[in-house]
């Protein structure tokens, strides 16, 4: 069983479960946006003394920080217990594209499973300005972003798209010049730095 459970799955079998529980969330008039769950546990923590945004009643999110514990526990099973014994199989060329710009991917997990590229997010890196500019001001736009744009990008493109809502259809094509901008434009640049 494990064997069938930790193989490759086509693609359409995780569209087929997020169209699944995007009719149930839309049948029970709820919304999916794990940047929501942020607001909640902000509130949880007291927040809500030191700003308005985050004094509302968040127990009517109480589902959704139990899809977050339950996505951090899975997340933590599927590495831990189903996950390949290879690291992120990705494309030819697009390793060839990250050597290009000076980032290496992992051959065995010893050198990293290849979620994230080593060779830029690391605590050594941290402390220089390439590492300054690609985790601390990235981590504040993309924390800034999701809360100018009213949600985060599973949050817009799945939900809000289902929804037939023009702001997500909106922020989905910002999202999508901003991927391509960062990544054709802006990260060779900060990577030469």
């Amino acid at each position: 069983m494990i064997d069938f459970i930790s193989q490759p799955w086509h693609w359409s079998i995780s569209g087929l479960m997020i169209v699944f529980v995007m009719f149930l969330l839309i049948y029970f008039g709820q919304r999916f946006g794990v940047s929501s769950s942020f607001r909640a546990l902000c509130a949880i923590g007291g927040a809500k003394n030191m700003a308005s945004y985050f004094d509302y009643d968040w127990k009517g999110h109480d589902w959704l920080l139990t899809f977050v514990l339950g996505a951090i526990i899975g997340g933590g099973i599927a590495i831990n217990v189903l996950g390949s014994p290879a690291p992120v199989q990705i494309s030819a060329a697009t390793i060839t594209d990250l050597a290009e710009i000076g980032i290496t991917t992992p051959q065995t997990n010893a050198e990293g499973l290849g979620f994230i590229p080593h060779d830029l997010m690391n605590f050594e890196t941290l402390g220089s300005l390439k590492g300054f500019i690609t985790m601390v001001l990235g981590g504040f736009l993309i924390g800034f972003g999701t809360r100018w744009a009213g949600g985060c990008t599973s949050g817009h493109a799945i939900t809000g798209l289902s929804n037939l809502q023009l702001p997500s259809l909106v922020a989905v094509i910002g999202f999508f010049i901003g991927g391509l901008l960062m990544t054709h434009v802006l990260l060779p640049i900060i990577l030469n730095l």
